[in-house]
C-alpha cells in the first residue's frame, strides 16, 4: 500500500522542527495510543490500539529515524506487531518546507503486512487509515495553533464573533507536539498497522 499526505502546520519550519521531543503531546495527539517511550535521538517504541472494521487490536511499534536533514525532512521506517491480528513494515519519506510563517509537511509512505487484518476489503483499511491520518492532523495542527489571548477571546465574544475556539483549538500547556515523531508513527500506525490491504 502507498499513502501520501500533504498538510499546512500554523508554525515556522524551525519552530515545527524543534518540536520533535515532547512524547506526551504526540501521545495526546495519536487516537488510540497508550504509550510512546522515546529509547534514543532516533528511535522511539509506541503501542497504540487500533480497530479496523470488526478487528481490533494492540499494537507494539517501533520507528526509526534516518537520513535526517534538519529542519528539512527525514526518512521513517517502522515495524509493528498486533499478535494474531497480524504484523507490518514499511517507511515514509517526510519533507518540511517554509510557506511564509507556515510549514508544509509533505509525507509518503509504503507498507507492507500481514496477518487477519489483510483479509479485510482494502477500502474498508484505506478509509480507516485516512481517517487516523486526519485526526491526527487536525489534533496537531489545533495543538500548534497560536495561543488566543483571553482578552482577544472576550472582545471576539463581545463583538458576536464565536469564542469556542479558545478551548477547542488553543494548544495546552504541556509544550509543543513532536512533529516527526507523530508523523513517523501515525503514518506508520496508518499505513503499516491499519493497511492491511497487500
Amino acid at each position: 500500500m502507498e499513502m501520501s499526505g500533504e498538510h499546512q502546520i500554523a508554525a515556522p519550519r524551525q519552530q515545527v522542527w524543534d518540536a520533535l521531543n515532547d512524547a506526551s503531546v504526540l501521545k495526546a495527539c495519536i487516537s488510540g495510543c497508550e504509550s510512546i517511550e522515546k529509547t534514543s535521538d532516533t528511535e522511539m517504541t509506541a503501542v497504540v490500539i487500533a480497530k479496523v472494521g470488526p478487528v481490533k487490536a494492540k499494537f507494539k511499534g517501533k520507528v526509526t529515524l534516518s537520513e535526517i536533514d534538519a529542519p528539512n525532512g527525514y526518512t521513517i521506517n517502522g515495524e509493528g506487531q498486533g499478535g494474531v491480528a497480524g504484523f507490518g513494515k514499511g517507511s515514509a519519506v517526510v519533507t518540511l518546507t517554509d510557506d511564509g510563517d507556515n510549514t508544509v509537511l509533505k509525507y509518503t509512505a509504503k507498507a507492507s503486512v500481514g496477518g487477519k487484518l489483510a483479509q479485510l476489503g482494502s477500502r474498508l483499511v484505506d478509509a480507516t487509515a485516512a481517517k487516523m491520518a486526519d485526526e491526527f492532523f487536525t489534533a496537531f495542527a489545533s495543538h500548534m495553533a497560536p495561543e488566543v489571548p483571553e482578552t482577544d477571546v472576550a472582545e471576539q465574544s463581545d463583538a458576536g464573533a464565536p469564542a469556542s475556539a479558545s478551548a477547542d483549538t488553543a494548544p495546552n500547556s504541556g509544550g509543543l507536539p513532536t512533529w516527526v515523531w507523530a508523523t513517523g508513527l501515525v503514518v506508520v500506525v496508518a499505513a503499516i498497522l491499519f493497511a492491511w490491504s497487500e
